[in-house]
């Protein structure tokens, strides 16, 4: 079975993004750095989890949670210019991209919720 696409995109975000965070300032990056590095991970451990799950709802919509505290761990990174602008918006781009595939995962499963409740 291949992968999901939202599998690759956050597996390639995490080869892109840990490089970078370990190379996060020692006062940054055992606090912040690490902290998205646990979240990306966790982030693409529970995509492939959902993927099996029976109840896939309530775990997506935690995951859509994780990916905004993501999103603003990121901006706090330009903000104390840690990352460069380019940077930022590279994996800015990464993120919204992860973001439309998991709202569109979300939608599917209400759906099917919306239509067992109906049967």
């Amino acid at each position: 079975m291949s992968d999901l696409p939202i599998v690759q995109k956050t597996y390639d975000l995490i080869k892109w993004y840990v490089p970078i965070l370990n190379r996060l300032p020692r006062d940054h990056r055992f606090s912040l750095g690490e902290r998205m590095i646990a979240g990306l991970y966790d982030l693409l451990e529970n995509l492939i989890l959902a993927r099996y799950a029976k109840d896939k709802l309530a775990l997506l919509e935690t995951l859509n949670a994780k990916l905004d505290v993501l999103r603003h761990q990121t901006r706090l990174l330009l903000d104390f210019q840690l990352i460069q602008v380019e940077r930022y918006e590279y994996v800015g781009k990464l993120m919204n991209e992860i973001g439309s595939e998991l709202g569109g995962w979300i939608k599917q499963q209400l759906n099917k919720v919306k239509s067992n409740l109906h049967q």
